[in-house]
C-alpha cells in the first residue's frame, strides 16, 4: 500500500480508538448518574413519607384567621 493509504488508515484507527474510549467514559458516567438518580429518588420518597406522617399544624390557616382590626 502507498504511504498515503497507510497514513489514512492509521488516522482512522486512532480516531476509532479515541471514539471507543469516549464511549466507555460516557457509559461509566451514565451509570454513575443513574445510581445517583436512584439514590435521590429514594431520599425524596422518604421525605414525602415523613411529611405525610407529620401531624397537622395547630396554627390556623390564613383563611381561618380573623382579619386585623384595621380592616
Amino acid at each position: 500500500m502507498s504511504q498515503q493509504v497507510n497514513d489514512r488508515l492509521e488516522t482512522l484507527e486512532s480516531r476509532l480508538a479515541y471514539a471507543e474510549y469516549t464511549v466507555e467514559q460516557l457509559n461509566e458516567e451514565v451509570t454513575t448518574q443513574g445510581r445517583e438518580l436512584d439514590r435521590l429518588k429514594h431520599q425524596i420518597q422518604l421525605l414525602v413519607d415523613k411529611l405525610q406522617s407529620v401531624q397537622p399544624s395547630q396554627i390556623a390557616s390564613m383563611a381561618e384567621e380573623t382579619p386585623p382590626p384595621h380592616y
